[in-house]
């Protein structure tokens, strides 16, 4: 739960579920959220979704 000052309510942060991409340019692994996911190690929006079962 998130408040501040003297609010009477909360806000609820719901989890976020990451994914495994691999940068096509850098080969770069990581983890990503969203729609429009880039590489952190080269900025490349060339990046496939890894399926990890």
């Amino acid at each position: 739960m998130c408040s501040v000052g003297d609010t009477f309510g909360s806000i609820e942060i719901p989890q976020f579920e990451s994914k495994l991409y691999k940068c096509d340019d850098c080969k770069n692994e990581f983890k990503g959220i969203g729609k429009k996911v880039v590489c952190p190690a080269c900025m490349s929006k060339k990046v496939a979704l890894i399926n990890n079962e």
